[in-house]
Order: structure tokens, then C-alpha cells, then sequence
């Protein structure tokens, strides 16, 4: 069915994709299982979800190789390497990718999910303007860092299928921090509203105390009881917007389907356009040097704060994978 979707067609069975996303939600509190009609609750907003996940994953560029001699001729994968020797060594280190291996030992090869840190700034260089050569020339670099290789499929259609089962789990992981964070909330306002409910009472005790009656305390002002009183409304409004600890299930609930309802807040891909030459220099468009025009693919990953990551979709070939034992010698030389 997700083949389907994926493909541009609607599958008359999408409710059974729906179904799933449903219950991979309810995974990650099977308490909300007990409200009334939970899962009916939820499928709307899941296949909203669903699909605009679907369309994310159908509008990602074409699978890349991953190898030493792609990164000779593919100037993506020139850009995302340092060198042709750093690509087998950066796909070797993922115990994901290795798990994926021995759980089809005879698998060629492997479709994954490439996913790197971007960073650009901006440097003093050489430039050729013209036919002169000039020095102190601020250029802005783009490079690539922090390579990681968590998700894999065995075809291209597996792990775009799969990219989307982990996008349904990150919106829910969204909705439940949401929630977690209206708890955190709720704690704050009740211990401020008993810390104000004491002070109240203190202030009130000094006027009829027989401190004060002595003249040994300043007696509180009307104003600044008044204040008090005005916080602790203010703190108690605050507390019944947020509801009755009765009702815990269902503002989780109500979380996940905010979220999940509108996914285009929380996930979304950017596309940056730029002309590098071969040290990933990003180059005017009035330069005359060669370069190649590429577009790279961020993803925003909701977060606190959010961040962004580089991806790419790729396959390896189980012959490029290095031996554990290399990959370990390998780091132990760059630790020094």
C-alpha cells in the first residue's frame, strides 16, 4: 500500500497504513489506550501526518552510491568527504549498518539513510578574478561533519517506507514532550501558588500579630497583599487552563493530535542551491572557475532548540564495509 502511496496513487486501503501509524503513537504511552475511541481519535490526525510524510519522502532525490569512486564523479558525495578514503571508514562505524548486514548475510548491498552535520562559514582565501590571482578574498565553505547511518532498507522503496515510520515516531515523541513540558508547567504554577498562599497567609498574620501590635514589625501594606492576592489568581487561572490531573490522559492525547495534525510545523525539508568548486567553496555566480551546481537536502528535526541536518539517500555495498577491527585502528590513529 505505501508503494502505492509513494508512488503518486491512492491505495483504497490507506486506512491500513493509518492503522499502523495509529499504533506505533499509542507505543509510546499504552495508557491512552483506555480512553474511549483513543485510536479513533487519533487516525485523523495520524493520516494527516501520514500524508504529508508520504509526500516528503516521495519529492527526496534519487539514491546516490556511497564509494571511494563515486566520490571522483558524483559532486555530492565529493562534497559530503573530505577524501575518497573517509567514505568506506564513516559507513564501516555505523553498528546500525552493520546489525543490517548480518541480519541479511547475503545482501549485496544496502540502502540507507545519510544523515551529516553542515557547516558553513566564511574564510580568507585565493581567488582568480579575471586574470589576476588576489589574496585576502573572504569565501564561504560549506562542509560536512558527524556522518551517521541509522536507517537502512533493502530496496530504495523499503527505506523511503521506513524514513516515514520514523518520521510518525518523531512526531509523536514531539506531542509527548509537549505534554511532558505541560506537566513541567503545571508543577511550577502549584508550587508558586503555594508559595504565594503562604506568603498571603504571613502578610495577614502581621496585622493582627502581637509583633506588630508591639511595634516590633512593619506592618504589610494593603497594596502589597493586594499584589499577592492578584498573583495567586493569576496563577490559579493559569492552573485550570491546564486542567485537572484527571484529566492527564487526555491532554496527552490532545498533544499527539496537535502535533500530528499539523506536521509541516515540526518537519520540513529546505533545499540550499550553490556552485562549489573542489574545496567545497562556494563560488559567485560571475565566477569563471569550475564548479558544479548542487542542491543539498535539510531536514528540520524538532528539538530544543531545532536543528538541522544534511541528508542524503544512498547505497552501500557490502564490499566497501571495512573490518571492525580496521575501523577501530583507523580512529585510534585520528585520536592520536
Amino acid at each position: 500500500m505505501l508503494d502505492k502511496l509513494l508512488h503518486g496513487s491512492r491505495a483504497p486501503d490507506e486506512h491500513r497504513y493509518i492503522d499502523e501509524g495509529v499504533a506505533r503513537v499509542l507505543a509510546f504511552s499504552p495508557q491512552l489506550r483506555t480512553l474511549r475511541q483513543a485510536e479513533a481519535r487519533l487516525a485523523p490526525a495520524v493520516g494527516t501526518a501520514v500524508r504529508y510524510l508520504v509526500g516528503l519522502a516521495r519529492e527526496v532525490p534519487q539514491v546516490r552510491e556511497a564509494s571511494a569512486a563515486a566520490w571522483a564523479s558524483d559532486p555530492c558525495i565529493h562534497a559530503f568527504f573530505a577524501s575518497p578514503d573517509d567514505v568506506a571508514p564513516a559507513f564501516s562505524r555505523s553498528e546500525d549498518l552493520r546489525a543490517f548486514f548480518d541480519h541479511y548475510p547475503d545482501l549485496p548491498e544496502a540502502y540507507a539513510l545519510l544523515g551529516m552535520a553542515m557547516t558553513e562559514k566564511h574564510i580568507l582565501g585565493v581567488a582568480l578574478e579575471g586574470d589576476t590571482m588576489r589574496r585576502d578574498v573572504i569565501q564561504e565553505t560549506i562542509s560536512f561533519s558527524d556522518h551517521q547511518v541509522r536507517v537502512c532498507g533493502r530496496t530504495e522503496l523499503e527505506l523511503r517506507q521506513e524514513i516515514v515510520r520514523r518520521l510518525v515516531d518523531q512526531l509523536a515523541l514531539e506531542g509527548m514532550t509537549r505534554f511532558a513540558a505541560d506537566q513541567e508547567r503545571r508543577g511550577e504554577l502549584e508550587k508558586d501558588q503555594a508559595l504565594l498562599r503562604t506568603r498571603l497567609q504571613l502578610l495577614e498574620r502581621q496585622g493582627v500579630g502581637v509583633r506588630v501590635a508591639l511595634g516590633d514589625e512593619e506592618r504589610a501594606s494593603e497594596a502589597e497583599m493586594e499584589r499577592l492576592r492578584q498573583q495567586m489568581a493569576d496563577n490559579g487561572r493559569e492552573l485550570e487552563a491546564l486542567g485537572m490531573r484527571a484529566e492527564t490522559l487526555e491532554r496527552q492525547l490532545g498533544h499527539l493530535c496537535a502535533v500530528l495534525s499539523e506536521p509541516a510545523a515540526h518537519i520540513y525539508v529546505e533545499r540550499k542551491s550553490v556552485r562549489l568548486n573542489k574545496m567545497n567553496v562556494v563560488l559567485s555566480p560571475n565566477s569563471s572557475e569550475a564548479g558544479d551546481d548542487i542542491t543539498f537536502e535539510l531536514a528540520r528535526i524538532p528539538a530544543d532548540p531545532p536543528r538541522k541536518r544534511a541528508f542524503a539517500l544512498v547505497r552501500f555495498s557490502r564490499g566497501e564495509l571495512l573490518p571492525e577491527e580496521s575501523v577501530l585502528d583507523r580512529a585510534a590513529r585520528l585520536l592520536g
